[in-house]
C-alpha cells in the first residue's frame, strides 16, 4: 500500500517547495499494488468525499493533516472520472472537480519549441485558454517562469490562495501549466510566483490577452477567437496590393484624447464608439490609414501607452478585445489601413509586469548598463535570450494575424540599435567587436521582419529611426534591417526650422527646405508631422508658425502642401488637419469646438481636400521611392523664397507641377520652366478663398512658349499667390 505524505511532505506543498506536485496530489496508480490512490489538499475544509458524476458516492476521504490534506485508497485498476464532495468548515457542501487529475495542456511538440526558443504561434499555448478535457469544460493555463520555486493561478475562484492551484513545471523550458475545471470567460487572475529566494510575487500573465482596467492590474480570461470577421475582401485584397505605389496619407490618433464623452470630457468612448465616429470622420477626411498611437495594455496613462505591459492585450480603457476587432473590422470595411504602434524596445517596472518575473531577470538584462534606459525609468528587453525574442516576434505576429492589423510602426528603434543610445562614456559595454551596434536587437528586428512580412503578405512595417543608420527600409538578404518604411525625420526637423523663420529671413535658411531631396530615395521614407511636434513645450502647429492669424493659417497650409506634393508617405498628427490652437494633452479632448470658428473650419477642409487631391493624382505617390519620380525646375530661388518641381507617375506622361511660394508676396508674371509644349491648368490653390486664403488664382489655361527656362526647353508666366502652395496639370 502506498505510503501516506508525511509532515515535511506536507509541509513542502505548503510552503511552495515541493518541486513536482502532479506526483503527489490527483490520482495515482501504486506501484507496488496496482490500487490507485486519491490525494487532495483542500484548505479550510471538514471532510471530503470522492463522487462519480451521478453523484454516487465512491469513498470518504481519510484527512491526513487538519491544515487539509486527505488521501482515499481505492480498488480500481484504472484511473476514473470523479469530483469531490467537499464539506467546508461553515458546513456547506459544494462539489468541485480535482485539478490534479488531469493532463499537461503542453504536449511534447509544444515543450520542444518553447525550450528552442522558435514558438511563433505560443500565446495559442501560453496565457489563458478556453478548453474542454475529458468533457469538463475549463480554463488551461501556462507560463513561462524558469527559476520559481512555485507558480500558482489565483483569482477569486480560489480566493486568491496560492496553496490551492499550484501548476506543474515542464523543466525542458521552463513553462508551467495546469488546467483549472469549471471556471469560465471573464475570471480574474494573476500569477503567484514563490522565487529562489522565498519571495512571493504576483504577477499579471504575460501572454494574456484581456486585463482589468487600470488601475487594477490583474489579467482576465476572454476568449479572443469567437468574434466573426466582416472584412475578408479587404484582408485579400491586401495581400495582392502593393503599397510601395499606393497613396499613403496616414492619420496619427491618440484614442484615449481624440474625442471624449461627458461635460468635461472626463469620460472615454468605447472601441466601438470610435468605430462609428472616427471611421466615418477618417474616410470623410480622405486619410488612407490611421496609426495608433500604442494599444497595448499600458498602466500609466501619461506614458501614452509607450510603456506598455500587454504585449498581447489592446488595453481595457475602451473596451474589451471583441470589440477591439469591431474597430478594426469598421475601418476595413471603410477601406481604411490600420497600423499600431508597438514598442518591444523597453518596458516598466511595475511590479505586476515582466520586471524580475520569476525573481531574476527573465526578461531583462541583468546589467544596467544594458538593461536599462535611465532617460525613461524603463527596462530592455534581453533580445540575445532565444526565448524572449521569440516572446517579442509572437506578439509582432499576434496582433498583425489575430486582430487583423495592417502594420506597425516600431517605436525608438535608435534606442534599440546602439548600446550607447542616451549614455556617458563608462555608462554602457561594447559589443564582442568592440563597437556600439547592438547585434543582438539588430538579429531581433531583422527575424521580427522576415516573420511579419514572410506570414502576412501586403504588412506595412514602419520604423521610427531618428539616426543615419543605413538600409533601415531594404530586405535583410540586401543586408537591411527589413523595414517596410522609415520615418524622416530629418526632413521633419529641417523643414518645421524654416516654416517656424519669419519670411523675410527664410532666405538664409533656404538650404532646410530643399536638403532633403538630397537623400529623399534613400530609404522609403514617411514624412512625419507626429505627436512629438506638439508636445513638451513645442506647441501647437499653428504656434510654430511666424505673423498674424491669417499669415499663421496661411504659411500651415503652404507647408502641408509642400509636405503633401514632396516625394514620401505622409503622416500627420489629430488635431493638426484643423490648426488645433494649443499643444496637445493627452488627458482632455482636441479642442473641437474651433470648428465653430471660419479659419479652423476652413484648414480642415483644405487638409480635406489636399487628401483628396494627392490620392486623385497618381504623380503624387506612385514613385515616391524613385529618382525618376521627381524632377527639380526651380531650387535655388532663395531670394524669393521659391521652389518649383515637377512630380511624376509611372505612366508616361503623367505629372504635376508643383510651385511653393514662403514669402507673403503676390508674385505677378514668374516664370517657371516645364518640360512640355502644352497648356497647363491649375488643379490646386492653397489660397483659394474656401480655405480662407486671399483668393489668388490662376484661372485661366497657362500656355508654354518655347522660351526655355530653368534648364527646361519652355516656359510658362503665371501669378504665385502669397504663403501658397499650387499644383499645375498639363492639358493636351
Amino acid at each position: 500500500m502506498e505510503k501516506t505524505l508525511s509532515n515535511s511532505e506536507m509541509d513542502a506543498i505548503i510552503n511552495g517547495d515541493y518541486e513536482n506536485i502532479f506526483s503527489v496530489l490527483g490520482i495515482h496508480k501504486d506501484k507496488g499494488s496496482k490500487e490507485v490512490y486519491i490525494r487532495t489538499y483542500q484548505p479550510g475544509s471538514n471532510g471530503v468525499e470522492v463522487v462519480d458524476y451521478d453523484g454516487k458516492v465512491i469513498g470518504k476521504m481519510t484527512k491526513l493533516d487538519k491544515r487539509g490534506f486527505y488521501q482515499i485508497n481505492l480498488g480500481q485498476s484504472e484511473n476514473f472520472k470523479y469530483r469531490f464532495k467537499i464539506t467546508n468548515d461553515l458546513g456547506n457542501v459544494y462539489f468541485k472537480e480535482d485539478t490534479y487529475r488531469f493532463p499537461a495542456t503542453l504536449g511534447d511538440i509544444d515543450v520542444y519549441l518553447l525550450g528552442e526558443g522558435n514558438h511563433l504561434e505560443l500565446y495559442k499555448k501560453l496565457g489563458a485558454h478556453l478548453i474542454e478535457i475529458d468533457g469538463v469544460k475549463g480554463v488551461s493555463f501556462a507560463v513561462w517562469a524558469p527559476n520559481a520555486k512555485r507558480v500558482s493561478v489565483v483569482g477569486d475562484f480560489n480566493g486568491w490562495d496560492g496553496r490551492t492551484h499550484i501548476m506543474r513545471k515542464h523543466i525542458s523550458c521552463g513553462v508551467w501549466d495546469i488546467f483549472i475545471p469549471g471556471i469560465t470567460e471573464g475570471e480574474v487572475y494573476k500569477y503567484e510566483i514563490k522565487t529562489a529566494k522565498n519571495n512571493i510575487l504576483l504577477k499579471s500573465d504575460p501572454i494574456g490577452f484581456y486585463s482589468e482596467r487600470r488601475p487594477n492590474t490583474a489579467s482576465v480570461v476572454f476568449d479572443i477567437d469567437k468574434y466573426q470577421w466582416q472584412d475578408k475582401e479587404w484582408v485579400d485584397a491586401r495581400e495582392a496590393r502593393d503599397d510601395f505605389s499606393q497613396p499613403m496619407s496616414i492619420y496619427e490618433v491618440h484614442l484615449g484624447s481624440w474625442r471624449r464623452n461627458g461635460m468635461f470630457g472626463e469620460d472615454y468612448l468605447s472601441y466601438r464608439e470610435f468605430a462609428d465616429r472616427l471611421v466615418p470622420y477618417v474616410t470623410n477626411m480622405g486619410y488612407t490609414h490611421i496609426e495608433f498611437l500604442p494599444l497595448t495594455e499600458h498602466p500609466f496613462d501619461g506614458s501614452w501607452g509607450y510603456q506598455t505591459l500587454g504585449m498581447f492585450a489592446p488595453t481595457s480603457r475602451f473596451g474589451n478585445p471583441e470589440d477591439f476587432k469591431y474597430m478594426i473590422d469598421k475601418f476595413h470595411q471603410a477601406g481604411i489601413s490600420v497600423i499600431m504602434d508597438w514598442v518591444p524596445a523597453h518596458f516598466p517596472k511595475d511590479i505586476h509586469g515582466l520586471a524580475e518575473f520569476d525573481g531574476t531577470h527573465l526578461y531583462e538584462h541583468a546589467d544596467p548598463k544594458k538593461g536599462e534606459h535611465t532617460d525613461w525609468g524603463t527596462m530592455i528587453y534581453n533580445f540575445g535570450r532565444t526565448e524572449v525574442f521569440n516572446f517579442l516576434c509572437a506578439s509582432a505576429l499576434f496582433w498583425l494575424k489575430e486582430y487583423h492589423i495592417d502594420g506597425l510602426r516600431v517605436d525608438a528603434v535608435a534606442s534599440m540599435l546602439y548600446l550607447d543610445y542616451s549614455r556617458k562614456a563608462g555608462e554602457w559595454v561594447p559589443n564582442i567587436y568592440g563597437g556600439n551596434e547592438n547585434l543582438e536587437a539588430i538579429s531581433f528586428l531583422r527575424r521580427m521582419n522576415e516573420i511579419a512580412y514572410g506570414y502576412n503578405k501586403g504588412a506595412v512595417m514602419v520604423a521610427e529611426e531618428s539616426t543615419a543608420w543605413p538600409m533601415v527600409s531594404r530586405p535583410t538578404s540586401m543586408g537591411g534591417l527589413g523595414f517596410g518604411y522609415k520615418w524622416n525625420m530629418g526632413w521633419m526637423n529641417d523643414t518645421l526650422h524654416y516654416i517656424s523663420e519669419n519670411p523675410i529671413h527664410r532666405k538664409y535658411h533656404h538650404g532646410l527646405l530643399t536638403f532633403g531631396l538630397i537623400y529623399a530615395f534613400n530609404e522609403n521614407f514617411i514624412l512625419p508631422i507626429s505627436h512629438d511636434e506638439v508636445v513638451h513645450g513645442k506647441g501647437s502647429m499653428l504656434a510654430k508658425m511666424p505673423g498674424d492669424e491669417w499669415q499663421k493659417f496661411a504659411n500651415m497650409r503652404a507647408y502641408y502642401g509642400f509636405m503633401f506634393t514632396h516625394p514620401g508617405k505622409k503622416l500627420m498628427f489629430m488635431g493638426c488637419e484643423f490648426g488645433q490652437d494649443w499643444e496637445w494633452n493627452y488627458n482632455e479632448s482636441l479642442r473641437w469646438h474651433l470648428l465653430e470658428y471660419p479659419m479652423y473650419k476652413s484648414m480642415q477642409d483644405y487638409i480635406r481636400d489636399l487628401n483628396f487631391a494627392y490620392r486623385d493624382n497618381p504623380a503624387l505617390y506612385e514613385q515616391d521611392f524613385d529618382y525618376q519620380g521627381f524632377e527639380w525646375i526651380e531650387h535655388s530661388n532663395a531670394d524669393d523664397s521659391v521652389v518649383s518641381y515637377i512630380r511624376k507617375g509611372r505612366t508616361p506622361g503623367d505629372y504635376v507641377v508643383v510651385i511653393c511660394n514662403f514669402t507673403p508676396v503676390v508674385r505677378h508674371d514668374y516664370k517657371i520652366g516645364v518640360i512640355e509644349k502644352c497648356s497647363f491648368k491649375e488643379i490646386f490653390n492653397s489660397d483659394d478663398k474656401k480655405y480662407w486664403g486671399s483668393g489668388v488664382k490662376n484661372e485661366n489655361e497657362l500656355h508654354a512658349s518655347e522660351d526655355g527656362w530653368n534648364y527646361k526647353p519652355y516656359s510658362i508666366r503665371l501669378t504665385l499667390p502669397p504663403l501658397s502652395t499650387i499644383i499645375l496639370k498639363p492639358v493636351r
